[in-house]
């Protein structure tokens, strides 16, 4: 697992991230550590990640305005909400009901019209919605899920780590004629991802 050693570059990115108050996504208990580049916990044994992650693994989607984004794991919204900001549309996933419930108190709170959130099924990703220009996983895979790349949209951009339950590497795969192309941005630390093609909830 090489270290992450990469600048961000993509202003928009930048300047959503200064705009968004992250103290709004993160438990009453760690409000004063919003700002801090650390992955925070949250409720349900999950993590807000860390500012630096966010905006890498949403800058290597290369978003401009037009894309149909899926995200793969809500969580406490931020990268959702951040994601509504710069793309045209997005649909995201999460397997904890009341982290769904909060997500949605607090996107329609903000205002965000453009996007819908599910319950996640067995099955990863959301195969209605599909096909998606970009896909966005916020949990380590123990491989490229297959179903998610039935998802993607050809040409399309989908990020993820992929690794062990514990460390993985952060991977951009781009979806060819071929099959998919992949590039390491770097090692990474995420919650497993649990359903089929990734790891058992046991």
């Amino acid at each position: 697992m090489k270290q992450l050693s990469y600048e961000i570059r993509d202003r928009n990115v930048l300047e959503v991230m200064g705009r968004i108050p992250r103290e709004l996504f993160v438990p009453s208990a760690s409000k004063h550590l919003a700002y801090e580049n650390i992955p925070l916990p949250i409720d349900m044994g999950q993590t807000i990640s860390q500012p630096y992650i966010v905006a890498l693994m949403t800058e290597a989607l290369e978003l401009t305005g037009k894309q149909k984004v899926l995200e793969v794991g809500t969580g406490s919204g931020y990268q959702t909400a951040i994601l509504c900001e710069l793309a045209s549309h997005v649909v995201s996933v999460e397997r904890h009901q009341p982290l769904l419930d909060k997500a949605r108190q607090r996107l329609e709170q903000m205002g965000y019209t453009n996007v819908e959130l599910h319950i996640a099924e067995e099955a990863l990703g959301w195969e209605r919605g599909a096909p998606y220009d970009r896909i966005i996983v916020t949990a380590g895979a123990p491989n490229v899920p297959p179903d998610l790349v039935e998802q993607l949209a050809m040409g399309g951009r989908m990020v993820i780590p992929v690794g062990g339950p514990f460390d993985q590497d952060l991977l951009r795969v781009v979806k060819r004629p071929d099959g998919i192309t992949t590039s390491n941005l770097g090692g990474c630390r995420f919650v497993p991802l649990i359903g089929e093609s990734a790891w058992s909830s046991d």
